[in-house]
C-alpha cells in the first residue's frame, strides 16, 4: 500500500492527505450526529407528547414553521437582533484581528509573549474555564457593575465628543463608539482569527517585498499590492468562522431561547423547527457572503 502511495501523483497525494484530515470529522458525524440530525427533522414536523411509554408523535406538517414566522413575535425579534449583532460584530472582529496580526508579525522583543497574550482569551473562554468564572462567587462580589458602566460611559462620552468635533459622519461615529463599547467581547472573539491571519502573513514570500522595494514601492503600496491580496482568502475564511461563531455561541440569546423551548418547556417539536430555521438563516447568509466575496479573493498559484 505504501508503494502504491509513492507511485501516486502530487495531486492524488494531496487529496489523500485532505481525506485523512477530515476523516475524524466524517467518522464522528456518521456515528454520533447523523441519527440525531434526522430525528430532529422528524420532530420538527410533529407535535410531540411525553408519556411514560416515551414520545408520541402527531404529524402536523409545516405548522411549527408557519407559527414561528406568523405568530411567535419573540422568535422573530430575537432572530433579527442576532443578525444585527452579527453584522455589527463580525466587521469589527475582522479589522481588529487583521490589525493585531499585522503588529504581531513584526520583529520585536517579547513577540512570543505578545502572541500568547492575544490568544489567552480563547483559552479563558473555553468551556471549563468559563464555567469556573461564572460560578466564582468571590469574583462576582468583587465586580461593581455601576462603576464599570460609569467608567465606560465617561470614556464613550469623551470619544463621542472628539468624533463630533472632528466632523466625521454621524454613522461612522456611532459605529466607532459601538466598537469601543464591545472591545472586551471583540478581543475575546478574535484569538483564532489572529492566528489564521498571522499564519497567512508569515507565508507571504519575503522576495515579493524585496522586489517591490527595489522597484521603489512604499510600505503603504506594499501593503495594498502584496499583503492584502495575499491574505484575502483568509479574510473569507475568518468571516465564515466569525459568522458561525457569532450565531452558535452558548450565550447567544436565540440559542438560549431554543434551548428553553426544548428542555424547559419540553416543546421538542417546535424547538427542532426553530433550530432548522436558524440553520437555514446561517447557511443562507454564508452563501450570500461567499458569492459576494469570492470574486474579490486573490488566489496565489
Amino acid at each position: 500500500m505504501f508503494a502504491k502511495y509513492k507511485s501516486m501523483g502530487l495531486s492524488h497525494k494531496k487529496n489523500m492527505v485532505g481525506y485523512a484530515f477530515i476523516s475524524p470529522f466524517l467518522l464522528g458525524f456518521f456515528l454520533f450526529f447523523l441519527r440525531p440530525l434526522i430525528q430532529s427533522i422528524i420532530f420538527s414536523f410533529n407535535d410531540l407528547t411525553v408519556t411514560p411509554e416515551g414520545l408520541q408523535y402527531e404529524f402536523i406538517g409545516w405548522e411549527h414553521y408557519s407559527y414561528s414566522f406568523l405568530v411567535d413575535p419573540e422568535f422573530r425579534q430575537i432572530l433579527i437582533q442576532s443578525i444585527v449583532d452579527m453584522l455589527t460584530n463580525v466587521p469589527i472582529i475582522i479589522i481588529f484581528s487583521f490589525f493585531a496580526a499585522t503588529l504581531l508579525n513584526q520583529s520585536f522583543k517579547g513577540r512570543f509573549l505578545a502572541r500568547a497574550i492575544f490568544f489567552l482569551p480563547v483559552i479563558l473562554a473555553s468551556g471549563i474555564i468559563g464555567q469556573i468564572e461564572q460560578n466564582d462567587a468571590i469574583l462576582q462580589m468583587m465586580k461593581n457593575p455601576a462603576d464599570d458602566a460609569a467608567n465606560l460611559g465617561l470614556m464613550t462620552f469623551d470619544i463621542e465628543d472628539l468624533l463630533r468635533n472632528s466632523r466625521v459622519p454621524p454613522q461612522f461615529a456611532e459605529y466607532v463608539i459601538l466598537a469601543i463599547d464591545r472591545i472586551y467581547q471583540v478581543i475575546n472573539d478574535s484569538g483564532v482569527q489572529i492566528l489564521i491571519f498571522l499564519a497567512g502573513l508569515q507565508s507571504i514570500p519575503s522576495s515579493l517585498f524585496e522586489a517591490a522595494k527595489v522597484e521603489g514601492a512604499t510600505a503603504w503600496e506594499g501593503f495594498w499590492k502584496i499583503t492584502f491580496p495575499m491574505v484575502s482568502p483568509l479574510i473569507l475564511v475568518n468571516m465564515i468562522y466569525s459568522i458561525i461563531d457569532s450565531f452558535t455561541k452558548s450565550d447567544n440569546e436565540l440559542m438560549e431561547f431554543i434551548h428553553n423551548k426544548a428542555f424547559v418547556l419540553a416543546n421538542f417539536g417546535y424547538a427542532s423547527a426553530l433550530s432548522w430555521i436558524y440553520m437555514g438563516v446561517i447557511v443562507g447568509m454564508l452563501i450570500v457572503i461567499g458569492l459576494f466575496y469570492r470574486k474579490r479573493v486573490f488566489y496565489h498559484e
